[in-house]
């Protein structure tokens, strides 16, 4: 294996910042670091070129029903790539009838991706949340309606039966299980496609359509989180994808001698799991191990069963999944170990880091290898696939997303006091499927896309130390005194301020006199603050423990005491015994809270928060205290 580097001076490129002031008080951000006018054509090349010149590699690993470890090295995945984009050709596809993924990620589903990315057709991975976690299918439907696909696969298949049921009158296309599958009347299984296809596949005519995709050929379609709004298709071509790695390549120049190993779960029907990490290490000829837990009490158990077998070199994850992971690897010298050996780069990115995570992540990589290693982040969308800003450097706190990234353009724009910010560039997308109105709606008159996030800089004095992401302008409200609140920054102080009782936050108190905060708990560190309890106490018993409710009121006393006014800290809070619900959109597939669609749900719980007379179970803390 390649030296491992954990020197961010040797692992990045430097910060080169470009600013342009406008006389009406915009500016121009952009990379000194030039995008190359060649362009990656499409990153079906990639995997060409890993078969040619590592078939023997592993590219993809994921668990068996034995529970060990099935590995596809890089040629074998090429061959099945072309025999199921052979029996692809035969299918009538196209943007109009493209291949949609329900289920999870997995070998097969990366393969038939691929499969139809190599042959021109796109995929549409759609988040297993809206088939198997609602009760009338109102998403999934939506997202039919737009589609209308012509292949449609989920495994094992039974689990989305009713889902494919539901469906069934919005699309004409070859329903297709997956291996983990049980046979099902009117089902195709891939098995079957792959061993038809690999007897009579015409290379040829893969290989000639192949050959005609280009850069803005459409990939995929990509439907946004749903943390504002309706969720949107987003077209997603190859210019973008491929812009995306050739610019990381750029600000990450370590990669080019250090083949990325990850471990992880993000879902690739998300554009952080599914372009920015499964392309690095497509483009990189890495090694893709499946983790098939997630920052769930009921599946962290796997996540760490996978980390104690596979060290990763990069280990990319959102900061709800840190706050789970770091108390294990407190407790867990083994654990710990592993994951740390060969660790070069930590990246958290989806929404802001605590800083508290950050310290600990920090004392125990250190404790671990002797060595901080470097914590970065970045920022962008769906709509920019996803990388738009970059911390290609050691920030000097969390929260930092960097500079612009090669080939890319930010307008910053005064707006209520903060700094909205626009993006322009070969990531940007080209618009929403067969929705024009909205996608005229998404730009400014110059081009820029109108992403409805703020930044600030770290240091005005310093520009090239980066940007703060500061929230989302559309979450931002103001108190009946007139000031404004800025969510974002906000909510974060509140989870470093009442660690690690707060697992996320949900800020209160449009047109009201005080901020209210309602806390999702982390219960399994509740837990640890109260060892008299028995550990299956209630839940309600233990949110009302005193230990627990002290320390939510001292956190709350210490954001009083930093001073700022009545928009910068809570008066009262509630800890929540409901954990944030997927099926009401409440919470993404990345573990990021939807502050509006939390608001909506629990309007009653904010009145009860608000109430003339409150409850026990209400937390209080005032300035005069």
């Amino acid at each position: 294996m390649a030296e491992i580097i954990r020197d961010a001076a040797r692992l990045f490129a430097d910060p080169d910042l470009i600013i342009r002031h406008r006389p009406n008080g915009d500016r121009i951000l952009r990379s000194g670091i030039e995008l190359p006018d060649a362009i990656p054509r499409c990153v079906g090349d990639w995997l060409e070129h890993w078969a040619a010149v590592q078939p023997d590699e592993v590219f993809l690993a994921e668990r068996n029903a034995a529970g060990e470890w099935d590995r596809l090295s890089y040629g074998e995945a090429r061959r099945r790539v072309v025999a199921i984009a052979s029996w692809l050709l035969g299918q009538k596809l196209s943007a109009e009838r493209p291949v949609v993924i329900l289920s999870d990620n997995g070998i097969e589903h990366a393969l038939l991706a691929l499969a139809a990315m190599h042959v021109g057709v796109p995929v549409a991975p759609i988040s297993p949340g809206n088939s198997l976690m609602s009760k009338d299918f109102g998403k999934l439907r939506g997202n039919f309606e737009l589609l209308r696909p012509g292949v449609v696969f989920a495994d094992p298949i039974e689990r989305f039966l009713p889902a494919i049921a539901a469906v069934a009158d919005l699309h004409d296309g070859v329903v297709v299980a997956g291996s983990r599958s049980q046979p099902q009347p009117g089902v195709l299984p891939i098995a079957q496609i792959e061993a038809q296809a690999a007897a009579k596949a015409d290379e040829a005519a893969v290989m000639a359509a192949f050959a005609a995709v280009g850069p803005d050929t459409i990939a995929k379609f990509l439907f946004t989180s749903g943390s504002v709004g309706t969720p949107k298709a987003v077209i997603n071509t190859q210019r973008m994808m491929c812009s995306n790695q050739l610019a990381k390549e750029l600000v990450w120049p370590f990669l080019r001698s250090n083949r990325p190993v990850v471990c992880e779960w993000l879902p690739w029907s998300h554009t952080f799991g599914g372009n920015h990490d499964f392309n690095m290490v497509l483009r990189w000829g890495g090694s893709f191990y499946i983790d098939d837990g997630k920052p769930t009490p009921a599946l962290i158990e796997k996540t760490l069963r996978n980390l104690r077998e596979v060290s990763p070199t990069i280990y990319f994850s959102v900061p709800r999944a840190y706050d789970m992971l770091v108390p294990h690897l407190r407790q867990d010298a083994a654990l710990r170990e592993r994951f740390f050996r060969r660790l070069q780069v930590i990246m958290y990115a989806g929404a802001a880091l605590p800083q508290h995570l950050w310290n600990e992540l920090e004392a125990l990589s250190e404790a671990s290898v002797g060595a901080r290693i470097p914590m970065v982040s970045s920022w962008g969308s769906t709509e920019t696939a996803p990388l738009a800003t970059d911390c290609h450097f050691q920030a000097v706190r969390a929260g930092v997303i960097g500079v612009p990234v090669p080939g890319t353009e930010l307008k910053l724009v005064p707006s209520h006091g903060k700094l909205e910010v626009r993006v322009r560039g070969p990531n940007v997308f080209t618009g929403y499927w067969k929705q024009p109105e909205l996608t005229a709606k998404s730009f400014d008159d110059e081009g820029y896309y109108l992403i409805g996030d703020a930044v600030e800089f770290v240091d005005a004095a310093h520009p090239e130390r980066g940007l703060l992401y500061d929230g989302r302008v559309g979450e931002d409200f103001k108190l009946l005194t007139g000031t404004w609140v800025h969510v974002g920054s906000v909510r974060v102080a509140g989870i470093d301020a009442m660690s690690p009782i707060a697992q996320d936050i949900v800020v209160t108190g449009h047109d009201r006199d005080e901020i209210g905060f309602l806390i999702f708990p982390n219960l399994p560190e509740c837990r640890r603050l109260c060892p008299h309890l028995a550990p299956d106490a209630d839940i309600i018993d233990l949110l009302l423990n005193p230990a627990i409710r002290s320390r939510v009121a001292q956190g709350m006393a210490a954001m009083i005491k930093k001073g700022g006014g009545s928009s910068t800290h809570p008066t009262r809070a509630i800890l929540m015994a409901e954990p944030p619900s997927v099926e009401a959109g409440e919470i993404t597939d990345k573990g990021y809270i939807n502050q509006r669609a939390v608001l909506t749900r629990r309007a009653d719980l904010v009145e009860f928060l608000y109430a003339d007379v409150l409850d026990k179970t209400v937390i209080t803390v005032h300035p005069a205290a």
